[in-house]
C-alpha cells in the first residue's frame, strides 16, 4: 500500500509541560504520588523529538522540565539514596509532584472560571449598543484627527516609535542548542566499546568525546546500563576513575580492582 504524501502527523498541543505529563499519568492511570519516571520521562522525551520532526518551535519550559525529568531519572539509578537531616530517604520525584499536584490544583479552578465567562457572554448586556458604537465612531473619527494634526504631535508619534523601536532591539536573544547526543546513542556507543571483551575507562571515554554534555550523556548511559546489567564495573586505582566491562553475570556489577595498574 503506497504511502499518501500529503500525509501529515497531528499531534496534541498542551498548555505547558505539565499539562503533558498530567495527560500522560491519567491516559495511563498511573499514581501521581508514585510516577514511574523512567517510562514518563520516555514519553515526554518521545514527544518532544516528535515536535523536532514536523520543525515545532519547542519552548524553553518544555525544554527545562525535560531536562529535570532526565537528573530525577539520573537520581534514581545512583546506588546510594540521598538522606535528609533525619535519616529519611530523600524521593527525588518529591518536588516534581508537588508542582503536578498545585498545577492540578490551578488547572480545575480555571476550567470553573472558563465555564462562568461562557455564561456570562450569554447573557443580555445593558445599555444602547448602537448609540455607544456610534460615539465610539465619533470620537475614534480619522479625518477628524488629520484636520488637528500639527508638528508637534508629530514629532510626539516619531519618538514613541523610536523608542518602541529601541525597547524591541534591546530585548535579550536566547539560543538554544541541540547536542548531537541522546541517552539511546550513547548506549550503543558503549555496548560497542566493550562488546570485544576488553574493558575500557572511563577517561578514555572522556578523550574520545571531550564536550561537557557528551560526558554528561555517557556518565546517564553507564548508569543504565549498570541498572539493567548490560555492563559491570571494576574500580581501579587513582582518583574517580573505573572501568568497564561487559556484564558476564558470574560477578557483582561493581568489583574493586585494589592491585590493578592498568
Amino acid at each position: 500500500m503506497s504511502k499518501d504524501p500529503n500525509f501529515e502527523i497531528q499531534l496534541p498541543l498542551f498548555a505547558g509541560p505539565f499539562d503533558l505529563l498530567l495527560f500522560f499519568i491519567e491516559r495511563d492511570e498511573l499514581d501521581i504520588y508514585d510516577i514511574p519516571i523512567s517510562k514518563i520521562t520516555n514519553d515526554f522525551l518521545e514527544y518532544i523529538h516528535r515536535l523536532e520532526k514536523m520543525n515545532v518551535d519547542i519552548a524553553s519550559e518544555f525544554i527545562l522540565v525535560a531536562a529535570t525529568l532526565m537528573r530525577i531519572k539520573a537520581k534514581t539509578l545512583l546506588p546510594r539514596p540521598e538522606i535528609d537531616v533525619h535519616g529519611n530517604e530523600i524521593d527525588p520525584r518529591e518536588e516534581l509532584v508537588s508542582h503536578l499536584l498545585e498545577y492540578k490544583k490551578y488547572k480545575s479552578v480555571i476550567a470553573e472560571f472558563s465555564e462562568l465567562e461562557e455564561t456570562s457572554l450569554k447573557r443580555e448586556k445593558r445599555g444602547n449598543i448602537a448609540k455607544e458604537l456610534k460615539l465610539l465612531s465619533e470620537v475614534s473619527n480619522v479625518e477628524t484627527e488629520l484636520q488637528d494634526i500639527d508638528l508637534y504631535k508629530l514629532l510626539k508619534v516619531f519618538e514613541k516609535v523610536v523608542a518602541r523601536w529601541k525597547e524591541e532591539k534591546s530585548k535579550p536573544i536566547h539560543h538554544v542548542v541541540q547536542y548531537p547526543y541522546s541517552i539511546e546513542l550513547q548506549k550503543e556507543y558503549i555496548i560497542n566499546k566493550v562488546s570485544r571483551g576488553q574493558r575500557i575507562s572511563f577517561v578514555d571515554i572522556i578523550k574520545d568525546i571531550p564536550v561537557k554534555m557528551a560526558v554528561i550523556y555517557n556518565f546517564l548511559s553507564i548508569l543504565e546500563l549498570l541498572a539493567l546489567q548490560k555492563i559491570q564495573l571494576h574500580l581501579g586505582e587513582g582518583f574517580n576513575n573505573f572501568w568497564i566491562a561487559q556484564y558476564d553475570g558470574e560477578h557483582a556489577a561493581v568489583n574493586e580492582y585494589a592491585n590493578d595498574t592498568e
